[in-house]
């Protein structure tokens, strides 16, 4: 099928279920950054209250998981339909047309009557850095009862924040398995803050996981610098492979038999909102294609690079599948973990 092309009633290859929101993005110089080790990024932002701050750039973007990774597998070729929720409002609205405009199926959005879409503010300082003000309105309200579980037959299952619901993920996972479907799943704060005694069954019948360091040491209940102990404890429980990334220093990919690294690529941070979703469908997506999970890694981390070098997460996102000599810069090593 090509880019861009879709007719009605085309069975999904890829479903992603998450959020659906708004973004707001406002760039400022007047964003100061100090350093902060305890700081998640490694630096605090500060501003005075009271004052007027100049911002340099100021726009709106639809965001969310399940959207941002619908428009990676739509742009390599993949039919995708997304489960999320929205407000019966114009921001709920303007999700869909977006998501139709990029030929991604939206009959099975859910719109919610008394919530509004949700909406994040994402105030960005110097190289990229960023904190995000959530209101996670209908987002993080998705409604089980209002799945259609028996019209769902698609190759794979995308599943990023469910807003901490456990049972929602449990009922992917059934269908998933009634109809020999594969799942990837990359887990919200709600879910992480369930804990690791009660996500554990649940990795344990995903495909493939994917989490940031800092989530992967909570879940292992271990500081992030002792990866190892991280990896031995998470790295085996999904059935195929457990990505983890590390931020500007790359990402690893763990499986049953090995580990790879792979470095971060060269290239001016902008923004890294939406990295993450562009490094886990990137991933999927090149999997999907070629069954080389090394190949996936080198695909969403391309994907990666491309959000992170523009402003919003979707405008850097791939747009085909990207040439052989594009796939060579990615260079990829087998690792042996060292606390």
């Amino acid at each position: 099928m090509k880019k861009g092309a879709r007719t009605k009633n085309v069975k999904p290859d890829v479903i992603t279920i998450g959020a659906g929101v708004i973004d707001h993005y406002a760039r400022s110089k007047a964003f100061e950054l100090h350093k902060d080790p305890d700081a998640p990024a490694g630096f605090d932002t500060c501003f005075p209250l009271g004052a007027k701050l100049t911002m340099d750039e100021l726009f709106m973007q639809t965001g969310g998981g399940a959207t941002n990774a619908a428009v990676t597998f739509r742009n390599i070729g993949y039919a995708c339909s997304i489960i999320c929720r929205v407000g019966n409002d114009r921001f709920g609205q303007i999700v869909r047309e977006e998501l139709e405009r990029n030929n991604i199926g939206t009959e099975l959005i859910q719109t919610d009557k008394d919530l509004a879409t949700g909406q994040s503010i994402i105030l960005l300082a110097q190289e990229g850095y960023r904190s995000i003000l959530v209101h996670r309105g209908a987002s993080a309200a998705l409604n089980k009862r209002e799945i259609s579980w028996k019209s769902l037959e698609p190759r794979w299952f995308h599943v990023t924040s469910l807003g901490g619901d456990l049972g929602l993920m449990q009922l992917i996972l059934d269908r998933a398995e009634a109809i020999g479907a594969s799942v990837f799943w990359n887990p919200g704060s709600g879910e992480l803050k369930k804990g690791f005694s009660k996500l554990r069954p649940l990795i344990q019948r995903v495909d493939l996981f994917s989490v940031n360091r800092d989530e992967a040491a909570l879940l292992a209940e271990e500081p992030p610098r002792h990866l190892k102990k991280i990896v031995k404890k998470i790295g085996d429980l999904p059935k195929v492979g457990c990505m983890i990334s590390d931020g500007p220093k790359g990402a690893y990919l763990h499986t049953k038999c090995c580990t790879w690294y792979a470095p971060p690529l060269p290239g001016k941070r902008v923004n890294t909102t939406g990295a993450g979703d562009a490094l886990g469908s990137g991933f999927v997506a090149g999997f999907m294609r070629t069954c080389d999970l090394s190949i996936g890694l080198k695909v969403g981390m391309l994907n990666a690079l491309g959000v992170i070098m523009t402003m919003g997460a979707k405008g850097g996102i791939l747009e085909s599948w990207p040439k052989e000599s594009v796939l060579k810069r990615v260079k990829i090593k087998s690792v042996r973990l060292r606390d």
